[in-house]
Protein backbone atom coordinates (compact mmCIF):
# COMPACT_ATOMS: atom_id res chain seq x y z
CA UNK A 1 0.00 0.00 0.00
CA UNK A 2 1.80 3.67 -1.24
CA UNK A 3 1.34 5.95 1.32
CA UNK A 4 -0.10 9.37 0.08
CA UNK A 5 2.46 11.55 -0.06
CA UNK A 6 2.14 14.40 2.03
CA UNK A 7 3.58 18.09 1.18
CA UNK A 8 5.75 20.51 3.78
CA UNK A 9 3.34 22.88 4.39
CA UNK A 10 0.50 20.43 5.15
CA UNK A 11 3.37 18.27 7.59
CA UNK A 12 4.34 20.90 9.25
CA UNK A 13 0.99 22.03 9.79
CA UNK A 14 0.15 18.91 11.43
CA UNK A 15 3.04 18.49 13.17
CA UNK A 16 1.99 21.95 15.22
CA UNK A 17 -1.63 21.31 15.46
CA UNK A 18 -0.30 17.23 17.32
CA UNK A 19 2.03 19.46 19.59
CA UNK A 20 -1.12 21.84 20.66
CA UNK A 21 -2.69 19.16 20.95
CA UNK A 22 -0.34 17.43 23.44
CA UNK A 23 0.50 21.03 25.21
CA UNK A 24 -3.33 21.11 26.46
CA UNK A 25 -4.05 17.56 27.26
CA UNK A 26 -0.72 17.72 29.69
CA UNK A 27 -2.13 21.41 30.86
CA UNK A 28 -5.59 19.61 31.85
CA UNK A 29 -3.36 17.43 33.96
CA UNK A 30 -0.89 20.00 35.23
CA UNK A 31 -3.60 22.62 36.59
CA UNK A 32 -5.60 21.03 39.23
CA UNK A 33 -1.87 20.11 40.84
CA UNK A 34 -1.34 23.49 40.58
CA UNK A 35 -4.66 24.38 42.28
CA UNK A 36 -4.62 21.98 44.71
CA UNK A 37 -1.13 23.65 45.64
CA UNK A 38 -2.28 26.60 45.64
CA UNK A 39 -5.21 26.20 47.68
CA UNK A 40 -3.08 24.52 50.42
CA UNK A 41 -0.84 27.85 50.82
CA UNK A 42 -4.17 30.07 51.28
CA UNK A 43 -5.34 28.93 54.23
CA UNK A 44 -9.14 30.36 55.66
CA UNK A 45 -8.75 32.69 58.40
CA UNK A 46 -8.25 30.84 62.03
CA UNK A 47 -11.49 30.90 64.05
CA UNK A 48 -11.79 33.62 66.93
CA UNK A 49 -11.18 31.47 70.46
CA UNK A 50 -13.46 32.62 73.19
CA UNK A 51 -11.13 32.57 76.19
CA UNK A 52 -13.03 33.36 79.35
CA UNK A 53 -16.21 34.77 80.22
CA UNK A 54 -16.38 37.22 83.40
CA UNK A 55 -18.80 39.10 85.42
CA UNK A 56 -18.98 41.86 88.42
CA UNK A 57 -21.84 42.81 90.45
CA UNK A 58 -22.17 46.66 91.42
CA UNK A 59 -24.95 48.61 93.01
CA UNK A 60 -26.34 49.89 90.11
CA UNK A 61 -25.49 47.74 87.12
CA UNK A 62 -24.44 44.41 86.75
CA UNK A 63 -21.24 44.25 83.54
CA UNK A 64 -20.18 41.21 81.98
CA UNK A 65 -16.70 40.45 79.72
CA UNK A 66 -16.49 37.81 76.94
CA UNK A 67 -12.65 37.62 76.02
CA UNK A 68 -11.82 36.98 72.38
CA UNK A 69 -8.03 36.34 71.34
CA UNK A 70 -8.58 38.76 68.21
CA UNK A 71 -10.93 41.00 66.83
CA UNK A 72 -14.50 39.54 65.68
CA UNK A 73 -17.81 40.97 64.52
CA UNK A 74 -20.30 40.22 67.22
CA UNK A 75 -24.56 40.94 66.83
CA UNK A 76 -26.76 41.49 70.23
CA UNK A 77 -30.02 40.14 70.20
CA UNK A 78 -32.82 39.87 73.16
CA UNK A 79 -35.73 37.85 73.40
CA UNK A 80 -39.03 38.99 75.18
CA UNK A 81 -41.69 36.65 76.83
CA UNK A 82 -44.73 38.43 75.12
CA UNK A 83 -46.06 41.14 73.62
CA UNK A 84 -47.27 42.74 76.60
CA UNK A 85 -44.16 42.46 78.53
CA UNK A 86 -41.21 44.67 76.95
CA UNK A 87 -38.70 43.69 79.50
CA UNK A 88 -36.47 41.04 77.90
CA UNK A 89 -36.26 37.70 79.39
CA UNK A 90 -33.44 37.04 77.42
CA UNK A 91 -30.16 38.93 75.94
CA UNK A 92 -28.00 36.67 73.94
CA UNK A 93 -24.39 37.66 71.98
CA UNK A 94 -23.65 36.10 68.62
CA UNK A 95 -20.16 35.46 67.89
CA UNK A 96 -19.48 35.17 64.21
CA UNK A 97 -16.04 33.38 63.11
CA UNK A 98 -15.41 31.57 67.19
CA UNK A 99 -15.44 28.86 69.05
CA UNK A 100 -15.34 28.39 72.43
CA UNK A 101 -12.09 26.97 74.25
CA UNK A 102 -12.00 23.93 76.55
CA UNK A 103 -12.90 25.26 80.60
CA UNK A 104 -14.97 28.42 79.28
CA UNK A 105 -18.12 27.92 81.40
CA UNK A 106 -21.08 29.29 82.44
CA UNK A 107 -21.18 31.83 85.43
CA UNK A 108 -24.02 32.27 88.00
CA UNK A 109 -24.71 35.28 88.32
CA UNK A 110 -28.42 35.55 90.62
CA UNK A 111 -27.59 39.54 91.57
CA UNK A 112 -31.46 40.49 91.15
CA UNK A 113 -30.26 41.39 87.81
CA UNK A 114 -29.35 39.22 85.79
CA UNK A 115 -29.55 34.93 86.54
CA UNK A 116 -26.56 33.41 84.52
CA UNK A 117 -24.22 34.01 81.71
CA UNK A 118 -24.34 30.78 79.65
CA UNK A 119 -21.95 30.11 76.55
CA UNK A 120 -21.97 27.59 74.22
CA UNK A 121 -20.78 26.70 70.39
CA UNK A 122 -24.24 27.60 68.95
CA UNK A 123 -22.91 26.74 65.09
CA UNK A 124 -19.89 25.51 64.12
CA UNK A 125 -18.66 28.79 63.33
CA UNK A 126 -21.07 31.17 65.85
CA UNK A 127 -20.29 31.22 69.76
CA UNK A 128 -23.60 32.41 71.21
CA UNK A 129 -23.26 34.12 74.80
CA UNK A 130 -26.97 34.32 76.50
CA UNK A 131 -27.63 36.38 80.11
CA UNK A 132 -30.74 35.31 81.80
CA UNK A 133 -32.43 38.13 83.00
CA UNK A 134 -34.31 38.62 85.98
CA UNK A 135 -34.72 42.35 86.01
CA UNK A 136 -33.73 44.70 83.81
CA UNK A 137 -34.20 48.42 82.13
CA UNK A 138 -31.53 48.42 79.71
CA UNK A 139 -28.59 47.22 78.04
CA UNK A 140 -25.17 48.58 76.22
CA UNK A 141 -23.22 46.22 74.43
CA UNK A 142 -19.22 47.90 73.22
CA UNK A 143 -15.86 46.20 72.55
CA UNK A 144 -12.21 46.88 73.81
CA UNK A 145 -9.13 46.07 72.35
CA UNK A 146 -5.76 44.52 72.98
CA UNK A 147 -7.25 41.77 74.28
CA UNK A 148 -10.51 42.13 72.38
CA UNK A 149 -13.35 41.79 74.90
CA UNK A 150 -17.05 42.33 74.21
CA UNK A 151 -18.69 44.42 77.02
CA UNK A 152 -22.42 44.12 78.02
CA UNK A 153 -23.70 46.55 80.86
CA UNK A 154 -27.03 45.70 82.09
CA UNK A 155 -28.82 48.28 84.14
CA UNK A 156 -31.95 48.04 86.30
CA UNK A 157 -33.56 47.83 89.86
CA UNK A 158 -33.10 44.95 92.01
CA UNK A 159 -35.92 43.41 93.55
CA UNK A 160 -33.80 42.40 96.48
CA UNK A 161 -30.79 44.03 98.60
CA UNK A 162 -27.54 44.03 96.96
CA UNK A 163 -24.91 42.24 99.52
CA UNK A 164 -21.50 43.74 98.52
CA UNK A 165 -18.68 40.78 97.87
CA UNK A 166 -15.51 39.82 99.51
CA UNK A 167 -12.96 42.39 98.72
CA UNK A 168 -9.99 40.80 97.12
CA UNK A 169 -8.05 43.49 95.91
CA UNK A 170 -4.51 45.04 96.99
CA UNK A 171 -4.44 47.77 99.10
CA UNK A 172 -1.68 49.43 100.66
CA UNK A 173 -2.17 49.06 104.60
CA UNK A 174 -2.96 52.94 106.38
CA UNK A 175 0.08 55.20 107.45
CA UNK A 176 -0.45 55.60 111.00
CA UNK A 177 3.45 57.49 111.35
CA UNK A 178 6.74 56.57 110.83
CA UNK A 179 9.99 56.90 112.17
CA UNK A 180 12.61 57.64 109.60
CA UNK A 181 16.57 56.81 109.63
CA UNK A 182 18.42 60.09 107.93
CA UNK A 183 21.13 58.85 106.27
CA UNK A 184 24.73 60.18 106.82
CA UNK A 185 24.80 62.96 104.44
CA UNK A 186 24.01 66.26 105.35
CA UNK A 187 22.18 68.23 107.68
CA UNK A 188 18.23 67.87 106.49
CA UNK A 189 15.23 69.82 107.17
CA UNK A 190 12.35 68.05 108.43
CA UNK A 191 8.91 68.91 108.85
CA UNK A 192 7.60 66.76 111.27
CA UNK A 193 4.30 67.97 113.44
CA UNK A 194 3.87 71.33 111.44
CA UNK A 195 7.42 72.36 112.33
CA UNK A 196 10.50 72.27 110.57
CA UNK A 197 13.85 71.16 112.37
CA UNK A 198 17.44 70.71 111.03
CA UNK A 199 18.68 67.46 112.50
CA UNK A 200 22.28 65.79 111.86
CA UNK A 201 23.09 62.75 110.09
CA UNK A 202 22.40 59.79 112.37
CA UNK A 203 19.62 61.01 114.36
CA UNK A 204 16.65 59.42 114.14
CA UNK A 205 13.37 61.37 114.01
CA UNK A 206 9.70 60.51 114.29
CA UNK A 207 7.47 61.83 111.85
CA UNK A 208 4.11 62.06 112.90
CA UNK A 209 0.59 61.82 110.67
CA UNK A 210 -0.83 65.63 110.59
CA UNK A 211 -3.70 66.43 112.78
CA UNK A 212 -6.65 64.17 110.77
CA UNK A 213 -8.73 65.44 108.19
CA UNK A 214 -12.22 64.79 108.52
CA UNK A 215 -13.45 63.08 104.99
CA UNK A 216 -17.11 63.80 105.65
CA UNK A 217 -19.39 61.72 103.40
CA UNK A 218 -16.50 60.48 100.90
CA UNK A 219 -14.26 58.14 102.33
CA UNK A 220 -13.28 55.58 100.23
CA UNK A 221 -11.21 56.40 97.00
CA UNK A 222 -9.53 54.13 94.59
CA UNK A 223 -6.57 55.16 92.78
CA UNK A 224 -5.71 53.80 89.25
CA UNK A 225 -2.16 53.87 87.85
CA UNK A 226 -3.09 53.22 84.12
CA UNK A 227 -1.52 50.55 81.77
CA UNK A 228 0.54 48.11 83.39
CA UNK A 229 1.92 44.50 82.42
CA UNK A 230 2.39 44.27 78.53
CA UNK A 231 0.66 47.46 77.97
CA UNK A 232 3.02 50.10 78.52
CA UNK A 233 1.64 53.28 77.37
CA UNK A 234 3.27 55.60 76.08
CA UNK A 235 7.13 55.26 75.49
CA UNK A 236 9.45 58.70 76.23
CA UNK A 237 12.40 58.86 73.86
CA UNK A 238 14.52 58.28 76.68
CA UNK A 239 12.48 54.76 76.84
CA UNK A 240 10.83 55.75 79.87
CA UNK A 241 7.28 53.72 79.74
CA UNK A 242 4.34 55.39 81.00
CA UNK A 243 3.02 52.18 82.95
CA UNK A 244 5.98 52.31 85.52
CA UNK A 245 5.92 56.40 86.03
CA UNK A 246 2.17 56.68 86.89
CA UNK A 247 2.89 53.18 89.25
CA UNK A 248 5.03 55.21 91.31
CA UNK A 249 3.21 58.30 91.49
CA UNK A 250 -0.25 56.06 92.13
CA UNK A 251 1.80 54.81 95.28
CA UNK A 252 2.87 58.30 96.30
CA UNK A 253 -0.75 59.20 95.98
CA UNK A 254 -2.15 56.43 97.82
CA UNK A 255 -0.13 57.26 101.00
CA UNK A 256 -0.70 60.64 100.90
CA UNK A 257 -4.44 60.49 100.55
CA UNK A 258 -4.36 57.87 103.72
CA UNK A 259 -2.09 59.89 105.78
CA UNK A 260 -2.73 63.35 105.18
CA UNK A 261 -7.00 63.05 104.49
CA UNK A 262 -7.41 59.97 106.52
CA UNK A 263 -9.33 58.28 103.13
CA UNK A 264 -9.41 54.35 102.57
CA UNK A 265 -7.64 53.66 99.11
CA UNK A 266 -7.47 51.10 96.81
CA UNK A 267 -5.27 50.60 94.07
CA UNK A 268 -6.34 49.21 90.81
CA UNK A 269 -2.64 47.89 90.96
CA UNK A 270 0.12 47.94 92.86
CA UNK A 271 2.66 45.90 90.97
CA UNK A 272 3.14 45.85 87.25
CA UNK A 273 0.30 44.19 86.11
CA UNK A 274 -2.06 44.28 83.60
CA UNK A 275 -5.99 45.43 84.57
CA UNK A 276 -8.32 45.30 81.61
CA UNK A 277 -10.00 49.00 81.53
CA UNK A 278 -13.72 47.49 81.77
CA UNK A 279 -12.66 46.39 85.42
CA UNK A 280 -10.47 48.87 86.57
CA UNK A 281 -13.92 50.93 87.44
CA UNK A 282 -15.72 47.63 87.79
CA UNK A 283 -13.16 47.10 90.84
CA UNK A 284 -14.79 50.71 91.98
CA UNK A 285 -17.92 50.35 91.50
CA UNK A 286 -18.21 46.63 93.38
CA UNK A 287 -16.52 48.42 96.50
CA UNK A 288 -18.51 51.23 96.86
CA UNK A 289 -16.10 53.84 95.98
CA UNK A 290 -16.74 57.52 96.28
CA UNK A 291 -14.10 58.58 94.11
CA UNK A 292 -11.97 57.20 91.54
CA UNK A 293 -8.72 58.86 89.69
CA UNK A 294 -6.83 57.37 86.91
CA UNK A 295 -3.33 58.76 86.81
CA UNK A 296 -1.57 58.86 83.21
CA UNK A 297 1.39 60.59 81.13
CA UNK A 298 0.21 62.23 78.56
CA UNK A 299 1.60 61.83 74.23
CA UNK A 300 1.64 63.80 71.71
CA UNK A 301 3.59 63.96 67.77
CA UNK A 302 4.08 67.21 68.51
CA UNK A 303 6.99 66.47 70.63
CA UNK A 304 6.74 70.14 71.39
CA UNK A 305 3.28 69.49 73.51
CA UNK A 306 3.47 69.96 77.14
CA UNK A 307 1.52 70.83 80.35
CA UNK A 308 -1.05 69.48 82.72
CA UNK A 309 -4.65 68.36 81.61
CA UNK A 310 -7.31 66.66 83.55
CA UNK A 311 -10.72 64.91 81.87
CA UNK A 312 -14.00 63.11 82.85
CA UNK A 313 -16.06 61.36 80.65
CA UNK A 314 -18.08 62.91 78.11
CA UNK A 315 -18.12 63.31 74.42
CA UNK A 316 -15.69 64.42 73.17
CA UNK A 317 -15.40 68.58 71.62
CA UNK A 318 -12.56 68.53 70.30
CA UNK A 319 -9.64 66.30 67.44
CA UNK A 320 -6.90 66.28 69.93
CA UNK A 321 -9.50 64.65 73.23
CA UNK A 322 -10.37 62.05 70.32
CA UNK A 323 -6.75 61.45 69.82
CA UNK A 324 -5.77 61.13 73.28
CA UNK A 325 -9.06 58.71 73.97
CA UNK A 326 -7.84 56.38 71.34
CA UNK A 327 -4.33 56.05 72.77
CA UNK A 328 -5.54 55.73 76.41
CA UNK A 329 -8.25 52.74 74.97
CA UNK A 330 -5.80 51.69 72.91
CA UNK A 331 -8.06 51.70 69.78
CA UNK A 332 -9.05 53.79 66.49
CA UNK A 333 -10.42 57.09 66.10
CA UNK A 334 -13.05 54.99 64.27
CA UNK A 335 -13.76 53.00 67.48
CA UNK A 336 -13.68 56.31 69.45
CA UNK A 337 -16.39 57.30 67.04
CA UNK A 338 -18.93 54.18 67.62
CA UNK A 339 -18.66 55.06 71.29
CA UNK A 340 -19.13 58.40 71.57
CA UNK A 341 -22.69 57.31 69.53
CA UNK A 342 -23.10 54.57 72.88
CA UNK A 343 -21.35 56.82 75.50
CA UNK A 344 -24.49 58.88 75.95
CA UNK A 345 -26.80 56.07 77.54
CA UNK A 346 -23.83 54.71 79.43
CA UNK A 347 -23.01 57.95 81.01
CA UNK A 348 -26.80 58.43 83.33
CA UNK A 349 -25.10 57.59 86.39
CA UNK A 350 -21.91 58.53 85.87
CA UNK A 351 -22.13 62.01 87.82
CA UNK A 352 -20.82 64.13 85.30
CA UNK A 353 -21.38 67.48 87.33
CA UNK A 354 -19.51 66.33 90.16
CA UNK A 355 -16.74 64.55 87.82
CA UNK A 356 -16.43 68.22 86.28
CA UNK A 357 -15.86 69.93 89.91
CA UNK A 358 -13.60 67.28 90.84
CA UNK A 359 -11.77 67.61 87.39
CA UNK A 360 -11.59 71.37 87.85
CA UNK A 361 -10.39 71.10 91.69
CA UNK A 362 -7.38 68.39 91.01
CA UNK A 363 -6.52 70.63 87.98
CA UNK A 364 -6.61 73.72 89.74
CA UNK A 365 -4.68 72.15 92.91
CA UNK A 366 -1.92 70.58 90.44
CA UNK A 367 -0.94 73.16 88.44
CA UNK A 368 -0.54 75.46 91.12
CA UNK A 369 1.90 72.83 92.77
CA UNK A 370 3.89 71.86 89.97
CA UNK A 371 4.08 75.33 88.48
CA UNK A 372 5.47 76.77 91.71
CA UNK A 373 8.64 75.08 91.61
CA UNK A 374 8.63 74.89 87.78
CA UNK A 375 7.71 77.66 86.35
CA UNK A 376 7.57 76.13 82.81
CA UNK A 377 4.40 74.26 83.43
CA UNK A 378 1.43 74.64 81.36
CA UNK A 379 -1.85 74.69 82.28
CA UNK A 380 -3.85 72.97 80.02
CA UNK A 381 -7.38 73.02 81.56
CA UNK A 382 -10.17 70.28 82.41
CA UNK A 383 -11.28 69.06 79.07
CA UNK A 384 -13.70 66.14 78.34
CA UNK A 385 -13.66 62.99 76.59
CA UNK A 386 -14.71 59.55 75.78
CA UNK A 387 -12.51 57.17 78.04
CA UNK A 388 -12.76 53.58 78.45
CA UNK A 389 -11.26 53.20 82.13
CA UNK A 390 -13.76 56.33 83.03
CA UNK A 391 -17.29 54.15 81.34
CA UNK A 392 -19.68 52.20 84.19
CA UNK A 393 -18.18 54.54 87.07
CA UNK A 394 -21.28 55.35 89.87
CA UNK A 395 -19.07 57.95 91.15
CA UNK A 396 -17.27 61.03 90.03
CA UNK A 397 -14.51 60.25 88.32
CA UNK A 398 -11.42 61.56 86.25
CA UNK A 399 -8.18 61.28 84.38
CA UNK A 400 -5.18 63.40 85.07
CA UNK A 401 -2.75 63.76 82.68
CA UNK A 402 0.36 64.63 84.58
CA UNK A 403 2.97 65.66 81.58
CA UNK A 404 3.71 65.26 78.49
CA UNK A 405 6.17 61.84 78.48
CA UNK A 406 6.59 62.57 74.38
CA UNK A 407 8.56 65.51 75.35
CA UNK A 408 12.32 64.78 76.25
CA UNK A 409 12.35 68.47 78.95
CA UNK A 410 8.58 66.60 80.47
CA UNK A 411 10.37 63.32 80.75
CA UNK A 412 13.20 64.20 82.70
CA UNK A 413 10.46 65.71 85.22
CA UNK A 414 7.98 62.99 85.19
CA UNK A 415 11.43 60.48 86.45
CA UNK A 416 12.52 63.00 89.01
CA UNK A 417 10.46 61.57 92.15
CA UNK A 418 10.81 65.39 93.47
CA UNK A 419 8.38 65.77 90.32
CA UNK A 420 6.57 63.03 90.99
CA UNK A 421 6.07 64.09 94.80
CA UNK A 422 4.87 67.65 93.85
CA UNK A 423 2.16 66.57 91.72
CA UNK A 424 0.73 64.25 93.96
CA UNK A 425 0.65 67.04 96.43
CA UNK A 426 -1.01 69.02 94.17
CA UNK A 427 -3.77 66.05 93.13
CA UNK A 428 -4.56 65.95 97.20
CA UNK A 429 -4.85 69.71 97.65
CA UNK A 430 -7.98 68.87 94.75
CA UNK A 431 -9.25 66.33 96.51
CA UNK A 432 -9.19 68.62 99.38
CA UNK A 433 -10.69 71.44 97.98
CA UNK A 434 -12.89 69.44 96.54
CA UNK A 435 -14.25 67.49 99.68
CA UNK A 436 -14.53 70.83 101.40
CA UNK A 437 -17.05 71.97 99.13
CA UNK A 438 -19.53 68.98 98.68
CA UNK A 439 -19.64 68.56 102.58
Amino acid sequence: MMIPACSSRSFSGLFLFSVMVAFFCNMTLILPALSAAESRQVKSPAAAAVTDLKHWSNPDYTRIAVAVDHEVEFESHTLTPSREVKAPSRIYIDIKGARVVRGVKDVPIGDGLLKTARVGQYRPDVVRVVLDVENIKDYKVFSLSDPFRIVIDVKGERKTEFTKPAESIISLPRDKGREQELKPEAPVAVEAAGKTETVTFGEKVERKAPPRFKPGRIRRIVVDPGHGGHDPGAIGAGKSMEKDIVLAIGLKLAERLRSELGMDVVMTRSTDVFIPLEERTAIANKINADLFISVHANASLNRRATGIETYYLNLAKTDKAKQLAARENNTTLEKVSVLQGVLFDLMANSKINDSAHLADEVQKGTVKRVSGRYPATKNNGVKQGPFYVLVGATMPSILVETAFLSNEIEEKELNDPTYQDTTVEGIVDGVRSYLLSVK
